[in-house]
Parts: C-alpha cells; structure tokens; sequence
C-alpha cells in the first residue's frame, strides 16, 4: 500500500502569544484483496459471456453495452484510496476512486470523538459491536486506530490509519480520549 504524507506546521504570533496551527493531509490506498480480484475475474466472464448475445437476440448489443456499463462502472469503485484531513481538531475523511472521482464520507470535530486507541487495545473491545466504518488500507499493518465517534446521539466505529502527527495533536487536544501505542 502507498502512503503520502504531507505536513505542515505553521505558527503565527497573537498578541506576543504564539498560536499553533496544525494541518496534515495523508493520502491511503485501499489494497485489494480476494474479494476484489473475484469481483474483477466475474466482471471480466460477464463481459465475455454476454458478446454472444449480440447474434441470438434481436436486443443483444444493447445487453452488450449494459453489462460493459455496468463492469466500467464496478471496475472504478474496486480503485479505493482515502484521503485525511486533518486541520486543528477537524478530521476530515475522503473516499478517491480511481484517482478521479472524490467524496466526503466522514467528518468530526476532536469534541465528538470519545476514544481513540489502536484496534487491538483493551480500551475499544467492548465498542466491537458498533457499526464499523472502514477507511483503512486494510493490509493489517499494525498501523490502524480505531475512534468511537457520538454525533446526533449516535455512536459509530472509524477505523483508520492515522499517522503519528494526527495521533500527537489530537492526544494534545483531547489527553484523556486518546490512547496512543
């Protein structure tokens, strides 16, 4: 998987007090497993399965171009990275698909946060049966958080691979919520 990281620090003078502002932006790419790759191969016999339609029915090369629609458009949701924001407390979470299309799929303040830990610590196993959102790499790096978010009365499960600067300014934000490795 690839990582690029990108930090900036700046700091600006306030009335002869310095003020910290923090940003960090971390891009990570969704690695491709099993599932995935099954979902390519039947893709692909799909594709192949449906050309002899074109001779036998009267309507065969509109199922044609449906069904290599349908595999342009499954093929480009497979291409998974996510993208971290990370600006002073705010956490923002984009979804890229192949390198073209992006979306925001979560968003938070460090004042919605309850924990965040790494995904094996002690702290976060009674919060396994929550809703589990995914924006990480999912190769198992070692690397992954997971952070008990409440917002509208609603709790959920982000598990993502944040580095060690968001992970330093959020324990700095909120000392008692994060759990640090």
């Amino acid at each position: 998987f690839v990582i690029i990281l990108i930090y900036k620090m700046k700091f600006y003078a306030h009335g002869g007090e310095k003020m910290g502002e923090f940003y960090t932006e971390l891009l990570v790419k969704r690695k491709q497993g099993a599932k995935e790759k099954l979902m390519k191969v039947l893709l692909i016999a799909m594709v192949i399965l449906s050309l002899p339609t074109v001779v036998m029915y009267r309507f065969g090369l509109l199922i044609v171009v449906a069904v290599i629609a349908l595999a342009v458009f499954m093929f480009t949701r497979l291409d998974v990275e996510f993208e971290y924001l990370y600006f002073n407390g705010d956490l923002d979470v984009d979804i890229i698909y192949r390198k073209m299309k992006r979306k925001r799929v979560f968003s938070m303040n460090v004042s919605e946060m309850e924990i965040l830990a790494p995904i094996h610590s002690m702290e976060v196993k009674h919060y396994e049966k929550l809703r589990p959102f995914d924006y990480s790499s999912g190769t198992k790096s070692g690397n992954e958080y997971v952070m008990i978010v409440s917002k509208n009365g609603q709790k959920g499960r982000v598990i993502f691979e944040p580095n060690e600067k968001i992970v330093e300014d959020l324990f700095y934000k909120a000392p008692r919520k994060v759990i640090r490795k």
